[in-house]
């Protein structure tokens, strides 16, 4: 029979550094919390280097791993999920200097339909998120990971800088470069689709008409 699991606190009610410090002393079930409030972020930031669903799992994972047996080195001289970052990132990074050769493919990021959208309207999402995906892909890895972190993740120029060790002027120029390469390539991708665009399918002209009959007949 397995043992019970440890109950844990509600996940907001405590800060990265209470629950690093409390790992450190002996409650090693709170790490649990660390990994679902960070594995976003974490997740963002190996996709952006390695551009392979598996892959990236694999490297969170080590990630995570790495971070557990170093919790008691963490300084706090950051951020922790700065510093959780950065060990995510040189992690991606060696994964992908040790391959020998790397998949061009499209790779989707995973992402659950919004079941409050009509059928119509996910299928448009799911394009335009294959559509992003792929231009985001193919921008330059310096830019790539810059963008991803400060836009997609939405960390600030500071936090960027500091996981990638880089300067905040870098990252604002990269950023900069990086947005313009974005709406070169999905320009380029969607122009040819553009007479497409808009488009009235048979499902919504049937209901349409239903409507307009059924509104019709009502009057009559």
């Amino acid at each position: 029979m397995l043992p019970a699991r440890t109950a844990l606190p509600a996940p907001d009610s405590l800060a990265d550094e209470e629950i690093v410090a409390r790992v450190v002393a002996g409650e090693r079930p709170l790490f649990e919390l660390i990994m679902r409030r960070h594995n976003e972020r974490v997740y963002r930031a190996v996709r952006s280097i390695l551009r392979d669903e598996t892959e990236a799992e694999d490297a969170m994972q080590q990630a995570y791993v790495d971070a557990f047996q170093h919790l008691g080195e963490f300084a706090g001289r950051s951020r922790f999920s700065t510093w959780l970052t950065r060990i995510a990132i040189h992690e991606a990074l060696a994964r992908r200097r040790s391959k020998k050769s790397e998949s061009e493919g499209e790779e989707l990021m995973a992402s659950l339909p919004d079941s409050k959208r009509n059928p119509e309207q996910q299928a448009y999402g799911s394009e335009m998120q294959r559509v992003l995906t792929a231009a985001i892909d193919e921008l330059p890895e310096h830019f790539r990971t810059v963008f991803v972190l400060r836009a997609v993740q939405g960390l600030s120029i500071e936090e960027t800088a500091q996981a990638l060790d880089i300067a905040e002027q870098t990252v604002k120029t990269r950023l900069h470069r990086a947005r313009g390469l974005l709406k070169r390539v999905i320009l380029q991708r969607t122009e040819p689709e553009l007479p497409q665009a808009l488009p009235f399918p048979a499902v919504r002209c049937d209901r349409v008409v239903k409507a307009v009959l059924d509104r019709i007949g009502a009057r009559a």
